[in-house]
């Protein structure tokens, strides 16, 4: 039912890589999501199945509602212990890259990672990878890496000896990349997969909740207040902005994560066709982030590069800007009318 990722030759590779290492860590990208934190999770435990003890080094801060997963409490923060994590890159032998293709998405770990002699193998689901490996193993086509990494154990023949400990991270990041298989799910492929998981007896609609149904009051409000009171519809173009001011991110108590998913929900309007999220960073000055959502073929990775500094898929991708939130929004509305005569058909 699943095509190999790998060729014999790449297979070989990957097997001696690991089998050859025994300081192995596993990474992902800063501003962890679900689908970075799942696929770092669900190859942990598969090196722990073949005898490996890797570590989780992330770059910073990821949403309290990922911290169900089992194991999580042993993730080691890059900002919180940087000397100790600066020592595990020295020593490393092998490192995994997982879900970003370039270094500089790693933060303020870029140097530990760039400078550490290991061996490094890229998995990734993001367009145009730059990173310098020894196995590069990217398919922008799938879904996420979490996808990804489940078709390797299946490659590797090691999905019958993993547990739920495995399948339910690896479903938590295939359903939080593609807005609980709302975008990016049309592969029938998909759902084969998520019917193995399930046969490790995971409770699927239990992680739905977890991950979606696990805001804090503040947050709802907060959520209400930016549709209600701050949405921009350009119902003329099927566009709509929102943009989020540090201000108001204190008012409303806000907690990494609580924005999770919020971009989504313009798309909700009948015959929007491109939503825009603008978060002003509640520590840097003049640092937006930015997240785009869109339906059907409007190519919102396009406006993304050309406009804020990103990237991503076709339907959902992200960005920054070095700017003000008032200069971002400005940014906002010059991209969605620079693209009107797409979003008009």
């Amino acid at each position: 039912m699943l095509k190999d990722l790998l060729t014999e030759e790449q297979l070989g590779l990957l097997k001696s890589l690991i089998d050859e290492s025994e300081n192995i860590i596993v990474t992902c990208h800063m501003n962890a999501d679900g689908d970075a934190i799942g696929a770092s999770m669900g190859w942990a435990e598969y090196l722990k199945s073949v005898g490996k003890t890797p570590t989780i080094v992330v770059p910073d801060q990821y949403p309290d509602y990922l911290k169900w997963m089992p194991n999580t409490e042993k993730v080691m923060r890059y900002d919180k212990h940087k000397e100790q994590a600066d020592l595990l890159f020295g020593v490393a032998d092998l490192v995994f890259c997982l879900d970003f293709n370039v270094t500089s998405r790693v933060g303020d770990m870029e140097e530990a990672l760039c400078q550490s002699k290991a061996r490094k193998v890229l998995i990734d689901h993001h367009l145009q990878p730059d990173v310098e490996t020894a196995l590069t193993i990217s398919h922008p086509e799938l879904s996420s890496t979490s996808e990804i990494v489940f078709r390797l154990v299946w490659q590797l023949g090691a999905f019958e000896t993993l547990t739920k400990h495995f399948a339910a991270p690896i479903y938590c990041g295939m359903m939080t990349d593609t807005g609980a298989f709302t975008f990016n799910s049309k592969s029938p492929e998909i759902f084969f997969i998520i019917s193995q998981l399930l046969t490790k007896g995971i409770d699927k609609d239990k992680i739905y909740r977890n991950v979606y149904n696990n805001y804090s009051a503040w947050a709802i409000r907060m959520r209400g207040y930016m549709m209600c009171q701050k949405l921009n519809v350009f119902e003329d173009l099927h566009a709509s902005y929102f943009a989020i001011s540090r201000k108001e991110m204190k008012e409303f108590h806000f907690v990494k994560g609580d924005a999770e998913g919020l971009v989504n929900e313009p798309l909700r309007i009948k015959g929007m066709k491109l939503s825009i999220s603008l978060r002003e960073d509640d520590r840097k000055e003049n640092l937006v982030w930015v997240s785009l959502r869109s339906v059907d073929n409007f190519p919102c990775n396009k406006m993304a590069e050309e406009f804020f500094n990103g990237g991503g898929h076709l339907n959902a991708s992200g960005g920054k800007l070095n700017c003000s939130l008032a200069e971002a929004e400005q940014i906002a509305r010059q991209a969605i009318l620079h693209y009107e005569d797409m979003l008009k058909i």
